[in-house]
């Protein structure tokens, strides 16, 4: 459709506003698979001219006396300055994208057909490239790609990096222990200059330890915040620092967080301004580890369940199933290779994972369908909110289509809402960011709840999106979120409140009168 059609009936007194929206989204739709056909071309032109440069460096085609060793290195340089030259970009940037549309040709052949096709983007592309690039049996890497090109078609990027991670791990073969206790000897701290009297620090770390420096800052910075909050009467937690509210403190997470962790360096303790030493230093990071049980014990076989823990990285606590004190029933001497998952995405090795496990003060086992993956139940060897914890661990990230945001950021939402009669149970209930959460109640977006957690949303032109909860580390990779369209006002859709083919005003009176979460 012509852009002018577009504001024409946008403009027009006879058409609705979300008609027109329907006709601008559809628009940018098929505009989306012509781009990625273009951006399929132009990976194309590169690799021909990486191919000439090639050429030209097996005939000594270069000025002078021809090329001086490594010549397909000189060579490749000036194409890529000669492209660069001419489309005002960085020649170190055009030689980098030479090398990923060779790979991409070369490696990955059925994302670049679909890409060609204009049935994933370049960002997909991309994520599988990064994901598999560490895949060099041809047989794997073909296996890889064919269930993630597969999964491409029905996930945003952010999503698909971390499948993509998931399914790479599954096609190496060569066992995550030994290419993390390789890739542990480059661990080093670096410092980059910036300007304006700035610099950036970066350390290269273990996941489970970066991961574990990053939570326990956060805790610290929420609760200096809290605590600047109930000294200013107000209410404090983190329910007003997600909303945005004040609590007498200037400085953002962000900001909290890097004083703290130049404070901690430098002075051995934190000092909390004004809030006790041992306060703040008394947080202890917590990092969650979905680890298949098998890899706990120390035994081979198929991942059939898996075990969530939250473990304090560097404090003690009970001795668990380790290496060394297999758990009863175990197979001494024979451990499982299955990689564990680090905060729902990051693979980390079985030893690290048993580690945690030995120091964990509480540990949650995560029951699931071996068929679908779905999780079934959530126990715990001691007493706690098993409510939350089994949508945590289901609901490991937002659930509105597209969205990354991790678990413990999440608001519990109630499908239908609890201020209409929902009830407070796994089945009305889900994880949502704070900003989706908003626009579930705030906007013409609905949502329904199916068996198994799945969620339709609405969307205010008629569009279902379906979202399943994310797949656990131990069963196959499928389809998390299958878009369906429908025209508005026929689709079926639910409203705000759970009931189906009720059309929601922008927002229910509950919803007006008190802000998430609700």
């Amino acid at each position: 459709m012509e852009n002018s059609t577009v504001l024409e009936q946008a403009a027009g007194k006879r058409t609705l506003p979300f008609d027109a929206l329907a006709d601008v989204v559809s628009s940018l739709e098929s505009l989306e698979r012509v781009q990625a056909r273009l951006h399929a071309l132009r990976e194309g032109l590169l690799v021909m001219a990486s191919q000439l440069a090639e050429a030209m460096a097996d005939d000594g085609a270069g000025p002078g006396s021809g090329w001086r060793a490594p010549e397909r290195e000189l060579a490749e340089r000036a194409v890529a300055a000669e492209i660069a030259a001419a489309t005002r970009m960085s020649d170190r940037t055009v030689q980098r994208q030479l090398g990923q549309a060779v790979e991409l040709a070369e490696r990955f052949p059925l994302a670049y057909r679909a890409l060609s096709e204009g049935r994933i983007s370049l960002a997909h592309v991309r994520a599988i490239q990064e994901a598999g690039a560490g895949l060099f049996d041809d047989d794997a890497r073909s296996r890889y790609e064919a269930v993630v090109v597969d999964c491409a078609e029905r996930q945003a990027p952010n999503r698909l990096r971390r499948l993509a991670a998931r399914e790479a791990e599954k096609a190496q073969a060569e066992p995550l222990a030994v290419r993390h206790e390789r890739a542990a000897a480059g661990r080093c701290v670096r410092v980059h200059p910036l300007p304006d009297g700035m610099a950036e620090l970066a350390a290269t770390l273990p996941a489970a330890v970066a991961y574990g420096i990053h939570d326990r800052l956060t805790q610290m910075a929420k609760k200096h915040t809290e605590l600047g909050a109930a000294g200013g009467g107000q209410a404090a937690g983190v329910d007003a620092t997600a909303a945005g509210t004040s609590t007498g403190e200037p400085r953002s997470m962000d900001q909290l967080r890097a004083d703290l962790f130049a404070d901690m360096l430098l002075r051995g303790a934190p000092a909390g301004h004004d809030t006790p030493d041992g306060l703040l230093a008394a947080i202890t990071a917590r990092v969650d580890i979905t680890v298949p049980v098998l890899t706990l014990v120390g035994d081979d076989g198929p991942d059939t369940e898996t075990g969530l823990g939250e473990s304090d990285v560097n404090g003690p606590g009970p001795a668990g199933p380790t290496a060394q004190t297999p758990a009863p029933g175990s197979k001494p001497g024979r451990l499982s290779r299955a990689a564990a998952e680090l905060n729902g995405r990051h693979p980390i090795d079985p030893d690290t994972a048993r580690a945690l496990a030995g120091s964990a003060t509480g540990w949650n086992r995560v029951l699931t369908d071996p068929v679908s993956g779905a999780v079934l139940a959530v126990d715990r060897y001691r007493p706690g909110e098993d409510l939350k914890r089994l949508l945590r661990a289901r609901d490991s990230r937002c659930r509105f289509p597209g969205c990354g945001i991790p678990a413990r950021e999440l608001d519990l939402d109630h499908t239908h809402d609890a201020a209409l009669g929902g009830a407070t149970e796994t089945g009305n209930l889900a994880g949502l960011c704070r900003r989706h959460h908003v626009l579930k109640h705030q906007s013409r977006w609905t949502t329904r709840q199916s068996g198994n957690g799945t969620l339709e949303w609405t969307s205010p032109t008629g569009r279902i999106y379906k979202d399943s909860p994310p797949t656990p580390a131990s069963s196959t990779m499928d389809s998390e979120m299958e878009p369906r369209s429908g025209p508005p006002g026929t689709s079926g859709t639910s409203g705000t409140s759970g009931t189906p083919g009720t059309t929601p005003p922008a927002a229910s009176s509950a919803s007006q009168a008190h802000p998430p979460p609700f």
